[in-house]
This record gives structure tokens, C-alpha cells and sequence, in this order.
């Protein structure tokens, strides 16, 4: 057992864990932060993304242990003071969900997609970017456009938080 201590939504967190387990199991089992889904255990699917350090990570595939002393963002995260993060926002708007079991991990890529390409952000990026993350209900078509709203939202926010 390794006592492991990171912060995890802002919250500085730390428990005692088996060496083998899993960051996601950390998040969902200990914390129980359960918006990061276990999907396929074999980071094929991208339902367990997360942000370590401010970058997307699958959390099926890394120890808990190997995130000590970082900084981790769930789904649980995004949003601030009864708010939806714009990227939620947007999937609402643009129905980019049906089930729900893949959204989590779509939106947390999304941000971080949004976070590194900004306003270069086009839907051939959008699609390649989303190739780790599987959606079996919506083809993918509402997840894209959603994405690229809630870009283009998140930019003229930038901007005029900047004029």
C-alpha cells in the first residue's frame, strides 16, 4: 500500500491505494468522482480521460501513483459556480450526446483540444483529434459541431476578455 496525494479539482486529496491501482479506479473508488467512466481498461475508448497537469490523459492507463503531487481535472471540474464550462454548454446545445457513457471523456478531450489549437481549430483537426475516443450511439457528427461552437465561443470570449 502507497499513501498517494495529489489535487484533484482544486481539492488537495490523499489516500492509501494498492501500487497497482489504476488512476481512474483512484478517482471513482476513493474519491468517488464517478463522472470519469471505465470503459474498455485498455485506453481504447477515451471514456476515462482526465487532465493531469493540464493535459488530457487516459487515467486507465496510468497508476495513481505515477500522478502523485500533480494537479487533476475531472468532468467534475469543468464547471464553476453553477455554470457549465462552454465546452458542456455547447454539447447540450448541439445534442452532441445520447447515452451519455462516452461524454464525460469527449468533453475532456474537447477542452483540451480547445486549449492547444484555439482558433486553428477546424473539423478535420476536430476529427483526428477524436480518434482515442469512442462514441457508439451519435456518429460523431453533433460531438464535432459541438466542439467547434464551443471553440469558437471560447475565443470570442478570449477576445473580448482581452479588449
Amino acid at each position: 500500500m502507497a499513501k498517494v496525494a495529489m489535487t484533484v479539482n482544486g481539492r488537495k486529496v490523499s489516500r492509501e491505494c494498492e501500487d497497482r491501482t489504476l488512476l481512474v479506479h483512484f478517482i471513482r473508488d476513493q474519491l468517488s468522482l464517478t463522472g470519469t467512466h471505465v470503459g474498455c481498461d485498455t485506453s481504447q475508448c477515451g471514456a476515462c480521460v482526465v487532465h493531469m497537469d493540464g493535459k488530457a490523459v487516459k487515467s486507465c492507463s496510468i497508476l495513481a501513483a505515477q500522478a502523485a503531487g500533480a494537479e487533476i481535472l475531472t468532468i467534475e471540474g469543468l464547471a464553476a459556480n453553477g455554470e457549465l464550462h462552454p465546452v458542456q454548454a455547447a454539447f447540450k446545445a448541439n445534442h452532441g450526446l445520447q447515452c451519455g457513457f462516452c461524454t464525460p471523456g469527449m468533453v475532456m478531450s474537447a477542452v483540451d483540444m480547445i486549449n492547444r489549437y484555439g482558433a486553428r481549430l477546424d473539423e478535420k483537426t476536430v476529427r483526428e483529434n477524436l480518434e482515442g475516443n469512442i462514441c457508439r450511439c451519435t456518429g460523431y457528427h453533433n460531438i464535432v459541431k459541438a466542439i467547434l461552437a464551443a471553440a469558437a465561443e471560447m475565443g470570442a470570449a478570449g477576445r473580448q476578455a482581452a479588449e
